[in-house]
């Protein structure tokens, strides 16, 4: 999509770019992990022919490739395909790997996104190891291995968010239930099948734009927690990605913690530093019954595939979200500089730089490389291998992996080989809802904010004779959806009419629904910075439609780019932060006085 292309990182559309990517570096010697799962076959085919054509045999890469889709149904939304088609890509590449590249990790089983999506440690720790039996389950089932040949090649990322003795505890809980439910259910011969290998990253979501210096600090503490809890790696958070994308001062500063943790503070000197600390055992002990419930809940229903279908563990996580952000908002959560403790004004911290990409002129740079690879490969070669793969994902024989790579030696493209599968399995179309009332429950049905919010809806209704009706929206390849799925809930509890629209989806598809459901509003949820581009076309597209819906934003959306989307029919930005009751009732009173003002309501 136009406004998406280089903006959430580098773009790869074919294996030119992979050799763009590792030009000087050498794949023989250097680790390559990639957070790939929708789009896993096409772009862990192109690395693979990269490193051919570098000179570098299959069998000498070593990384990682995350290939964790089921958390994809659940939080991070970049799927393509149905669920069972999307294991047995799982699957193929699972088994690909262990005959080919012994180096590589095939899959990294990932609780980072649920926790970025709302889930509390129970619940992040719950579904991950879940995920992970299911994904072991699956390959054992297959005949071609044994569990001493899968698991360990398996590795674990979690989130490390500010909850600095519960994150510790829960990598702890971690290692004691994953070598528990290896051994219950697969009884390896291996003691290594029994370990957790693991890869932390410090929380996005607990970044704030308020006062955003005052992220080095809280990255700083989270780094503290994975280095204490016994992570084998790390990645730790530029201070400024609240706002945007970050820039080459805030990325050296990220890294630098790391440096001074491992250099100068003695931290990883010692293994477990915490053992035998009465509150620590105690806590790690309550997360592993707790979790342990859980998945035994899953297993219950048939793995977490089953669970996943279901919509029970997206249900949950989403429930957790939206709670946390009624106690963020009643101030009973504190966060520093947004609800307590903020400024006095004229002494607000400065504005750091930010970073912007021209996305115009790098989508021209990629279609152009696209045209000249189309006119310089075979036609044949490439018609021929596409047409392999979609045989192969429709007769269920075929490893498609293999099958991926040589349609990556012809020239073929990240879309081209996406759309040869999906032509037999289908796009995936998830469900929506906009939930219970988490929200309202957490908060308190009679506080002041909450009255005062749900007044204000009754009145509306009550002078234009129906609800307000808003529709939250997404656009472009942005997956992240906990702001989105937050504010429908809580809207929702308000006395708006909330239409929930879906994700991927084009100015043209937004401008349309907002016309079939006569919305008064369109929420914009952006949280991968193709708003500038994005957002107005929307405007010029209900303008075209005939709709007079009010355009509201929100999301990590620079200062520096408010005037623009002001100027372009925006009425509202609600930047990180923004207490949700006030903003619900900013747009009802901004409402209220346009359609006053109207002839046609």
């Amino acid at each position: 999509m136009t406004g998406d292309v280089g903006m959430a990182g580098v773009a790869i559309d074919s294996v030119l770019d992979m050799h763009e990517l590792f030009d000087g570096i050498p794949l023989d010697k250097v680790s390559v992990s990639m957070t790939m799962n929708g789009a896993v076959l096409p772009v862990l085919a192109m690395y693979i022919v990269a490193a051919e054509e570098q000179g570098v045999d299959q069998s000498k890469l070593s990384g990682t490739i995350q290939n964790d889709i089921l958390k994809e149904f659940m939080v991070r939304n970049t799927f393509i395909y149905p669920p069972a088609a999307s294991m047995r890509v799982v699957a193929d590449i699972m088994t690909y790997t262990a005959r080919n590249m012994p180096k590589y990790n095939s899959i990294s089983v990932s609780g980072y996104h649920m926790q970025e999506a709302g889930a509390d440690a129970k619940l992040e720790l719950a579904f991950t190891l879940a995920d992970g039996l299911e994904y072991v389950r699956s390959a054992v089932s297959t005949g071609a291995f044994t569990v001493d040949d899968i698991a360990p090649r398996i590795s674990f990322f979690w989130g490390i968010s500010m909850n600095f003795y519960m994150e510790i505890a829960k990598m702890r809980a971690a290692r004691t239930l994953w070598a528990k439910l290896i051994k219950e259910n697969f009884n390896p011969s291996n003691p290594r099948s029994m370990m957790l290998r693991t890869h932390c990253q410090t929380s996005g979501w607990s970044l704030t734009a308020q006062e955003p210096y005052n992220n080095v600090i809280r990255t700083t503490v989270e780094a503290m927690a994975a280095v204490m809890g016994g992570t084998q790696s790390l990645h730790t958070n530029s201070f400024d990605e609240a706002i945007g994308l970050p820039t080459d001062f805030s990325a050296s500063l990220a890294r630098n913690t790391q440096l001074i943790l491992a250099h100068e503070s003695g931290l990883g000197a010692t293994v477990d530093p915490w053992a035998g600390s009465y509150m620590m055992e105690s806590l790690t002990q309550q997360l592993v019954d707790g979790a342990l419930e859980i998945i035994n809940e899953v297993e219950s229903m048939g793995g977490m595939a089953s669970a996943v279908a279901s919509g029970m563990p997206k249900q949950r996580i989403e429930e957790c979200a939206a709670r946390k952000q009624a106690r963020i908002d009643a101030a009973t959560d504190v966060i520093v500089g947004v609800n307590k403790y903020q400024p006095k004004p004229g002494a607000e911290q400065p504005t750091p730089e930010l970073r912007v990409i021209d996305n115009t002129s790098v989508r021209e740079a990629q279609v152009a490389k696209l045209n000249r690879l189309k006119a310089e490969r075979s036609p044949d070669a490439t018609h021929a291998a596409l047409r392999a793969l979609e045989i192969a994902a429709t007769s269920g024989e075929g490893n498609l992996l293999g099958l991926a790579v040589d349609a990556a030696r012809a020239r073929c493209t990240v879309g081209e080989i996406s759309e040869a599968l999906e032509r037999p399995w289908g796009r995936y179309v998830p469900s929506f809802s906009t939930g219970g009332g988490a929200y309202l429950d957490e908060y308190g049905q009679h506080a002041d904010e909450i009255e005062q919010t749900v007044a204000q809806a009754v009145d509306f209704e009550k002078q234009f004779g129906r609800r307000p009706r808003i529709l939250v929206a997404k656009m472009g390849q942005d997956g992240h959806d906990r702001g989105a799925n937050v504010i429908a809930s809580a809207f929702a509890s308000f006395g708006y009419d909330v239409d929930v629209g879906p994700l991927f989806a084009t100015p043209a598809e937004v401008a349309l629904q907002a016309l079939d459901a006569d919305v008064h509003v369109v929420g914009v949820s952006s949280q991968a910075a193709g708003h500038r581009t994005l957002i107005p076309q929307l405007i010029r597209e209900l303008q075209e439609q005939g709709s007079s819906a009010m355009v509201v934003a929100g999301g990590v959306i620079p200062q520096e780019d408010y005037s623009q989307l002001y100027e372009s029919g925006v009425k509202q930005i609600f930047g990180p932060g923004t207490q949700i009751p006030g903003a619900a009732r900013t747009i009802i009173s901004d409402l209220t006085e346009e359609l006053s003002n109207s002839s046609s309501f």
